[in-house]
């Protein structure tokens, strides 16, 4: 038989396998996160007629003569540039603005442990990140007080989650006093440690002295206005007079302000053990903090001056939750406040193409992908964490229509190399009519 009957035979099979790849390509060209084949030829072995020859005495050397026995698959890639992005405005769906892969499991001891760049992810009946699969997205998580650990497991949004009430540490005296004014009082709500609500009433009235005013605690009553603590109860310690230079910007010197301080007696009836502040004292004038009292005035404008509670808050139940460019899961909260519920974790490769496919756009290691490197968006080379969007498929139509043209011209020419081989055999076999 003719050697190059064989040789189109292989053609005919190394073609219909790269129609195979361009039409698995095609196939998925909506598939999010899907990374598309890309295969190569090489040729196979030849056969040598003629071995090359060393030049010696009057001739010259001699090349080698071979026969090319035809063509092989040379290599299967999977091509790891990153699709284009779709927006969905889904909070759940997340996409890797750059490198990296999700890491997701289905085993309760995480060691089963697959990759993947689709982040159509939804939350299931009992709060777990999953994939459509029900394959459980893995993160770090956090602890009661919202900072990210370094242990790790499924990403929970537990719908139930609540967030502890904390007690107003810190006011801060924002505004103008007026110089034309002898008298102005003022009002904010602080918290105590279980959450409760209190109006504590400030009065500023004019000093004797120039341009000086004195502070002083008026009241403090439950929000409702069942309950008033007494004076034996609250009270300012602290140098309370506060003096304003002609430029209409408070003056500090080393008698004035050396801190302020109110000073609440954690022993308030009818209040279930709540406590105020940091072990009863809420800072009002901080030495070693100007910002706590440089933001007073006396100028001839209205006079505006209020506290402001700086922090201090009631429990609040999650209400909703979305994730930074940095994969952190960030639960919100009925109450305001907002606290890390957890933070994906990613994974690279120093290989990407020795990733092996598993189906469901999921991929596993292998000894020449080498160990994942897991980390965090947005760090150590990983690409950002971008909410509300999708990463597409990496398939260009316009290339693999191309590659469709090509490849089917290859087929059709080794099929006629097989007719012509075909025909000169047969002409062969004539001869002996």
């Amino acid at each position: 038989m003719m050697r190059s009957m064989y040789s189109a035979v292989s053609g005919l099979r190394t073609h219909q396998t790269k129609m195979d790849v361009i039409g698995n390509n095609i196939a998925n060209v909506n598939t999010v996160g899907y990374k598309k084949g890309q295969m190569t030829f090489q040729e196979v072995f030849s056969q040598t007629v003629r071995g090359a020859g060393a030049a010696q005495g009057g001739k010259g050397g001699t090349n080698p003569q071979q026969i090319g026995l035809g063509v092989d698959a040379g290599s299967i890639n999977t091509i790891h540039t990153e699709g284009a992005s779709q927006r969905t405005d889904n909070p759940t769906d997340v996409m890797i603005d750059g490198e990296g892969f999700f890491v997701v499991t289905d085993d309760t001891n995480f060691e089963n442990r697959y990759y993947t760049r689709a982040g159509n992810f939804t939350v299931d009946g009992a709060g777990n990140l999953v994939t459509a699969d029900g394959y459980k997205v893995l993160g770090y998580r956090a602890n009661d007080n919202g900072e990210i650990t370094e242990t790790y497991g499924p990403i929970v949004i537990n719908r139930s989650e609540t967030i502890a009430a904390t007690p107003t540490k810190t006011i801060e005296l924002r505004g103008n006093l007026n110089p034309a004014n002898a008298k102005h009082t003022t009002d904010t709500i602080i918290k105590d440690s279980l959450g409760n609500s209190w109006v504590v009433e400030f009065e500023f009235e004019k000093g004797t002295e120039k341009n000086t005013w004195t502070m002083s605690l008026k009241s403090i009553k439950s929000q409702d206005g069942k309950i008033e603590v007494g004076e034996d109860k609250a009270k300012l310690n602290g140098k309370t007079t506060i003096t304003f230079g002609t430029d209409g910007k408070i003056e500090i010197n080393e008698e004035d302000l050396k801190g302020v301080n109110l000073i609440i007696d954690n022993q308030i009836d009818n209040q279930n053990g709540a406590t105020f502040g940091q072990e009863g004292k809420i800072t009002i004038f901080d030495p070693n903090n100007p910002d706590s009292y440089n933001k007073m005035t006396q100028y001839a404008n209205d006079t505006d001056l209020k506290p402001h509670a700086i922090d201090g808050n009631s429990s609040g139940k999650l209400t909703g939750f979305a994730i930074d460019p940095s994969g952190t899961v960030n639960g919100i909260f009925s109450n305001g406040e907002n606290k890390a519920l957890g933070q994906l974790m990613l994974a690279k490769f120093d290989n990407p193409m020795g990733l092996e496919k598993m189906g469901s756009n999921f991929f596993i290691n292998t000894r020449n992908s080498g160990e994942p490197q897991y980390g965090t968006a947005g760090t150590s080379g990983f690409g950002a964490a971008k909410s509300g969007n999708l990463e597409m498929s990496n398939v260009d139509l316009s290339m693999e229509f191309t590659e469709m043209i090509t490849t089917q011209r290859g087929f059709q020419a080794n099929s006629r190399i097989i007719t012509a081989s075909d025909e000169m055999l047969q002409e062969l076999v004539n001869l002996k009519r």
